[in-house]
């Protein structure tokens, strides 16, 4: 029984309108499911290729690609996908092709059942058409050939694989608890291809050999992205040394203040500007890198590799022929990023003393235009009583030539009468300059 106060729930009534949905929501359920894995089954082959773009390929026309893979299923008679897909898969003769678009690059891989009549034929990449790859919107990034089989003996593979790759650099291991065997050398064979083997107990299904088979292309696909990020950083390397040793000079002239501290600055303003216009052209590319490594070593880990017969894993190979080429990539984006940090304090320190300088020189104007003020004003009431006198003579003369009459009417000398009139002319010549300098001076903040 509830307690008084609280209510039972109502129930659904089927009039009831739902919740309403995010707008994303089946969207985003649909993208964990976006690439399915490919069902195989053994034996077969697989053909692989990966386009991309030379440059600006993550801002590239998509419908190009789109264009180009309806190009390939019309020379088949496949239906398109629908407008605005990222992935596809179908039927084209008796193959299965399966078409990705990814950020940057664009991926085809036809499974062809059987083994073909000799390993690793070059003949088989015939399905893709050359003038169709002549009109890609790109260029090939990696192809690769993958021979699927079942297992055999050990020493059997062993044969195989030093038969078909090349020994100093192959990699093999058992991966998914020792029910497949991987291999591969990782090197351009004449056709062009890497070349990937894969041995299955009959106890792997079809999905999961899919799932093996996908894995390789993924490694090779995002070693070899991630590898244009190790190129980008070697072609920027030695104007990184020259700007590096320019900023050391930059600084040592700072330090020992040598030189003009403007024109230093002007130059070490210059220097930042193209380090920051490097960081920028080579950003977008130090981030795909750092996130395809992440995904090759992530690709690696799931297949479980356990080592084969001595020979060295596909984990042990990246360890030492993969992984000093990312470290190179990390370190040189740290080296980068120091000398940005280094130039933009460097600046702002000459900056800040370029600024003391000019404040030292303003006080010393002000200073200088003070000394020039108080000597004008010594000058202004020099000239001022100077004034006084010459008006005064003037304004004397004036009176006297008015007074003369009154003088002669009074028994007074011209004499006398101009001298009496000296004394009151002055004080007024003197009270109206004062009076007029005085409102000059009242008037002046709002002149």
């Amino acid at each position: 029984m509830l307690r008084r106060g609280i209510s039972a729930a109502k129930p659904w009534r089927p009039d009831m309108p739902p919740i309403t949905d995010h707008p994303l929501r089946y969207k985003l359920a649909n993208e964990l499911h976006a690439r399915p894995f490919p069902s195989l089954t053994t034996p077969c082959r697989a053909v692989y290729l990966a386009v991309k773009r030379p440059k600006d390929a993550a801002s590239r026309d998509r419908d190009e690609d789109f264009a180009h893979l309806i190009d390939l299923l019309d020379r088949h008679g496949t239906a398109h996908p629908s407008p605005g897909a990222t992935h596809f898969s179908a039927r084209i003769g008796q193959n299965t092709v399966k078409w990705e678009q990814h950020t940057e690059f664009v991926t085809y891989t036809v499974f062809l059942p059987g083994l073909g009549e000799r390993p690793f034929d070059p003949a088989d990449f015939s399905v893709f058409p050359q003038d169709w790859l002549d009109k890609a919107p790109g260029v090939r990034v990696t192809s690769a050939m993958i021979r699927v089989e079942r297992r055999m003996d050990d020493d059997d593979i062993r044969a195989r694989l030093e038969d078909w790759l090349v020994p100093e650099s192959i990699a093999v291991s058992e991966v998914i608890d020792r029910e497949a065997v991987i291999a591969g050398d990782f090197r351009i064979d004449p056709g062009g291809h890497q070349r990937f083997a894969v041995f299955t107990k009959s106890s792997v299904g079809h999905r999961r050999a899919g799932r093996i088979v996908q894995r390789l292309c993924e490694i090779e696909t995002y070693k070899s992205m991630s590898m244009l990020g190790f190129t980008r950083m070697k072609e920027i390397s030695p104007r990184m040394g020259e700007i590096d040793r320019e900023l050391t000079r930059l600084m040592q002239v700072m330090t020992e203040g040598e030189g003009h501290e403007e024109a230093t600055l002007k130059t070490l303003l210059s220097v930042t500007a193209e380090l920051e216009k490097i960081s920028a052209q080579v950003s977008f590319r130090l981030g795909a890198t750092e996130a395809y490594e992440a995904i090759v070593g992530q690709r690696i880990a799931v297949l479980r590799e356990e080592r084969f017969q001595g020979r060295q894993t596909f984990s042990e190979f990246m360890m030492r022929r993969y992984d000093p080429a990312m470290r190179t990539v990390k370190s040189s984006a740290k080296r980068l990023e120091s000398m940005t940090a280094r130039a933009t304090r460097a600046a702002d320190l000459l900056r800040t003393r370029v600024e003391v300088g000019r404040s030292a020189q303003n006080q010393q104007l002000l200073e200088s235009m003070d000394r020039r003020a108080e000597l004008q004003l010594r000058l202004q009431h020099t000239v001022e009583g100077l004034s006084v006198v010459a008006i005064s003579y003037y304004a004397v003369s004036l009176v006297s030539y008015l007074l003369y009459p009154v003088a002669e009417a009074l028994g007074l000398s011209k004499g006398t009468m101009t001298a009496a009139a000296v004394v009151p002319v002055v004080l007024v010549v003197w009270l109206m300059i004062r009076r007029i300098r005085h409102h000059v001076e009242r008037a002046g903040p709002d002149l």
